[in-house]
Protein backbone atom coordinates (compact mmCIF):
# COMPACT_ATOMS: atom_id res chain seq x y z
CA UNK A 1 0.00 0.00 0.00
CA UNK A 2 1.43 3.39 -1.04
CA UNK A 3 0.90 6.67 0.78
CA UNK A 4 0.90 10.34 -0.05
CA UNK A 5 3.52 12.68 1.39
CA UNK A 6 0.83 14.68 3.20
CA UNK A 7 -0.68 11.68 4.96
CA UNK A 8 -0.85 11.75 8.76
CA UNK A 9 1.27 9.21 10.66
CA UNK A 10 -0.50 5.88 10.96
CA UNK A 11 0.05 2.85 13.16
CA UNK A 12 1.87 0.31 11.01
CA UNK A 13 4.10 -1.91 13.13
CA UNK A 14 2.29 -3.74 15.92
CA UNK A 15 3.83 -4.52 19.30
CA UNK A 16 4.94 -8.01 18.33
CA UNK A 17 6.76 -6.80 15.20
CA UNK A 18 8.63 -4.16 17.19
CA UNK A 19 9.48 -6.66 19.94
CA UNK A 20 10.60 -9.21 17.34
CA UNK A 21 12.76 -6.71 15.49
CA UNK A 22 14.75 -5.32 18.41
CA UNK A 23 15.12 -8.54 20.39
CA UNK A 24 16.26 -10.29 17.21
CA UNK A 25 18.90 -7.59 16.70
CA UNK A 26 20.12 -7.99 20.28
CA UNK A 27 20.03 -11.80 20.17
CA UNK A 28 21.94 -12.02 16.90
CA UNK A 29 24.65 -9.68 18.18
CA UNK A 30 24.99 -11.71 21.37
CA UNK A 31 25.11 -14.98 19.45
CA UNK A 32 27.58 -13.68 16.85
CA UNK A 33 29.95 -12.17 19.41
CA UNK A 34 29.89 -15.03 21.92
CA UNK A 35 30.97 -18.00 19.82
CA UNK A 36 33.53 -18.93 22.50
CA UNK A 37 31.01 -18.54 25.34
CA UNK A 38 29.17 -21.82 24.98
CA UNK A 39 26.11 -21.11 27.11
CA UNK A 40 25.47 -17.60 25.79
CA UNK A 41 25.90 -18.71 22.19
CA UNK A 42 23.66 -21.73 22.73
CA UNK A 43 20.78 -19.94 24.46
CA UNK A 44 20.81 -16.88 22.20
CA UNK A 45 20.77 -19.22 19.18
CA UNK A 46 17.74 -21.07 20.52
CA UNK A 47 16.01 -17.77 21.24
CA UNK A 48 16.59 -16.68 17.63
CA UNK A 49 15.08 -19.96 16.42
CA UNK A 50 11.97 -19.41 18.53
CA UNK A 51 11.65 -15.83 17.25
CA UNK A 52 11.82 -17.01 13.64
CA UNK A 53 9.06 -19.56 14.19
CA UNK A 54 6.88 -16.93 15.87
CA UNK A 55 7.53 -14.46 13.04
CA UNK A 56 6.49 -17.02 10.43
CA UNK A 57 3.27 -17.69 12.33
CA UNK A 58 2.64 -13.96 12.76
CA UNK A 59 3.29 -13.49 9.05
CA UNK A 60 0.17 -15.57 8.41
CA UNK A 61 -2.18 -14.50 11.23
CA UNK A 62 -0.84 -11.14 12.43
CA UNK A 63 -1.82 -7.55 11.70
CA UNK A 64 -2.14 -6.27 8.13
CA UNK A 65 1.38 -4.94 7.53
CA UNK A 66 3.07 -7.88 9.25
CA UNK A 67 1.51 -10.47 6.96
CA UNK A 68 3.51 -11.98 4.12
CA UNK A 69 0.56 -11.38 1.83
CA UNK A 70 1.09 -7.63 2.26
CA UNK A 71 4.75 -7.43 1.21
CA UNK A 72 5.77 -10.63 -0.59
CA UNK A 73 5.56 -9.58 -4.23
CA UNK A 74 6.15 -11.45 -7.51
CA UNK A 75 9.47 -10.83 -9.36
CA UNK A 76 7.75 -8.57 -11.90
CA UNK A 77 6.59 -6.17 -9.16
CA UNK A 78 10.06 -6.11 -7.58
CA UNK A 79 11.72 -5.39 -10.94
CA UNK A 80 9.19 -2.65 -11.67
CA UNK A 81 9.87 -1.08 -8.26
CA UNK A 82 13.63 -1.12 -8.88
CA UNK A 83 13.09 0.57 -12.24
CA UNK A 84 10.91 3.26 -10.66
CA UNK A 85 13.56 3.71 -7.95
CA UNK A 86 16.27 4.28 -10.55
CA UNK A 87 14.01 6.69 -12.44
CA UNK A 88 13.25 8.51 -9.18
CA UNK A 89 9.55 7.78 -9.67
CA UNK A 90 9.06 5.36 -6.79
CA UNK A 91 6.25 5.84 -4.29
CA UNK A 92 6.44 5.63 -0.51
CA UNK A 93 4.89 2.52 1.03
CA UNK A 94 3.12 2.44 4.34
CA UNK A 95 4.41 -1.09 5.00
CA UNK A 96 7.39 -2.79 3.37
CA UNK A 97 8.14 -1.77 -0.19
CA UNK A 98 8.66 -4.69 -2.66
CA UNK A 99 12.45 -4.58 -2.28
CA UNK A 100 12.23 -4.38 1.50
CA UNK A 101 9.85 -7.33 1.54
CA UNK A 102 12.28 -9.37 -0.55
CA UNK A 103 15.13 -8.49 1.83
CA UNK A 104 13.06 -9.58 4.83
CA UNK A 105 12.40 -13.00 3.26
CA UNK A 106 16.09 -13.43 2.40
CA UNK A 107 17.14 -12.46 5.93
CA UNK A 108 14.64 -14.84 7.53
CA UNK A 109 15.89 -17.62 5.25
CA UNK A 110 19.52 -16.93 6.11
CA UNK A 111 18.74 -16.77 9.83
CA UNK A 112 16.79 -20.03 9.58
CA UNK A 113 19.71 -21.78 7.86
CA UNK A 114 22.07 -20.40 10.49
CA UNK A 115 19.86 -21.78 13.25
CA UNK A 116 19.33 -25.16 11.55
CA UNK A 117 23.05 -25.72 10.93
CA UNK A 118 23.75 -24.64 14.51
CA UNK A 119 21.31 -27.21 15.88
CA UNK A 120 22.70 -29.95 13.61
CA UNK A 121 26.24 -29.05 14.62
CA UNK A 122 25.33 -29.19 18.30
CA UNK A 123 23.67 -32.57 17.80
CA UNK A 124 26.62 -33.93 15.79
CA UNK A 125 28.79 -33.30 18.85
CA UNK A 126 26.74 -35.80 20.80
CA UNK A 127 24.46 -33.36 22.59
CA UNK A 128 20.72 -33.43 23.08
CA UNK A 129 19.18 -30.65 20.99
CA UNK A 130 16.56 -29.89 23.64
CA UNK A 131 19.00 -29.83 26.55
CA UNK A 132 18.12 -26.16 27.07
CA UNK A 133 14.97 -27.46 28.77
CA UNK A 134 17.08 -29.29 31.33
CA UNK A 135 19.13 -26.39 32.64
CA UNK A 136 22.75 -25.34 31.93
CA UNK A 137 24.71 -26.96 29.14
CA UNK A 138 26.13 -30.27 30.27
CA UNK A 139 29.03 -30.11 27.85
CA UNK A 140 30.52 -27.15 29.65
CA UNK A 141 29.70 -28.21 33.21
CA UNK A 142 30.84 -31.81 32.81
CA UNK A 143 33.90 -31.25 30.67
CA UNK A 144 36.02 -33.34 33.06
CA UNK A 145 33.61 -36.25 33.16
CA UNK A 146 35.43 -39.40 32.07
CA UNK A 147 32.35 -40.89 30.47
CA UNK A 148 31.86 -37.85 28.27
CA UNK A 149 35.53 -37.81 27.29
CA UNK A 150 35.41 -41.47 26.26
CA UNK A 151 32.27 -40.76 24.23
CA UNK A 152 34.04 -38.09 22.22
CA UNK A 153 37.10 -40.33 21.76
CA UNK A 154 34.89 -42.92 20.06
CA UNK A 155 33.60 -40.53 17.41
CA UNK A 156 34.20 -41.89 13.94
CA UNK A 157 36.19 -40.08 11.29
CA UNK A 158 33.01 -39.60 9.26
CA UNK A 159 31.25 -37.90 12.17
CA UNK A 160 34.19 -35.56 12.64
CA UNK A 161 34.10 -34.61 8.98
CA UNK A 162 30.36 -34.00 9.21
CA UNK A 163 30.90 -31.78 12.24
CA UNK A 164 33.54 -29.76 10.42
CA UNK A 165 31.28 -29.33 7.38
CA UNK A 166 28.37 -28.22 9.57
CA UNK A 167 30.60 -25.78 11.43
CA UNK A 168 31.74 -24.22 8.15
CA UNK A 169 28.16 -23.95 6.92
CA UNK A 170 27.04 -22.46 10.23
CA UNK A 171 29.75 -19.80 10.05
CA UNK A 172 28.98 -19.14 6.38
CA UNK A 173 25.29 -18.47 7.02
CA UNK A 174 26.07 -16.43 10.15
CA UNK A 175 28.43 -14.19 8.16
CA UNK A 176 25.92 -13.98 5.31
CA UNK A 177 23.26 -12.88 7.80
CA UNK A 178 25.59 -10.20 9.14
CA UNK A 179 26.19 -8.96 5.59
CA UNK A 180 22.45 -8.86 4.93
CA UNK A 181 21.92 -6.88 8.14
CA UNK A 182 24.48 -4.30 7.02
CA UNK A 183 22.74 -4.04 3.63
CA UNK A 184 19.41 -3.69 5.45
CA UNK A 185 20.77 -0.87 7.62
CA UNK A 186 22.08 0.89 4.51
CA UNK A 187 18.68 0.46 2.84
CA UNK A 188 16.87 1.91 5.86
CA UNK A 189 19.21 4.91 5.88
CA UNK A 190 18.79 5.44 2.13
CA UNK A 191 14.98 5.14 2.26
CA UNK A 192 14.74 7.42 5.32
CA UNK A 193 16.70 10.13 3.51
CA UNK A 194 14.82 9.63 0.24
CA UNK A 195 11.34 9.75 1.81
CA UNK A 196 12.29 12.22 4.57
CA UNK A 197 10.98 9.84 7.24
CA UNK A 198 12.64 8.37 10.33
CA UNK A 199 12.17 4.64 9.76
CA UNK A 200 14.21 3.71 12.83
CA UNK A 201 11.92 5.77 15.04
CA UNK A 202 8.93 4.16 13.34
CA UNK A 203 10.14 0.75 14.49
CA UNK A 204 10.05 2.06 18.07
CA UNK A 205 6.74 3.92 17.93
CA UNK A 206 5.03 1.75 15.34
CA UNK A 207 3.89 4.83 13.41
CA UNK A 208 4.87 5.90 9.90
Amino acid sequence: MTIQETAEPRKVWDLFIRFFHWTLVASFLVSYLTEGEYNLHFYSGWYISILIVLRIIWGMVGSKYSRFSDFVKPPTDIIQYVKSLIANEDKAYLGHNPLGGLMLIIMLTSLSLTSITGVLLYQSEGNEIFSFLQGPILQELDEDDEHQESRYEKESHEESELGEALEELHELFANLTLLLILIHVAGVYFTSRRENRNLVKAMFTGKK
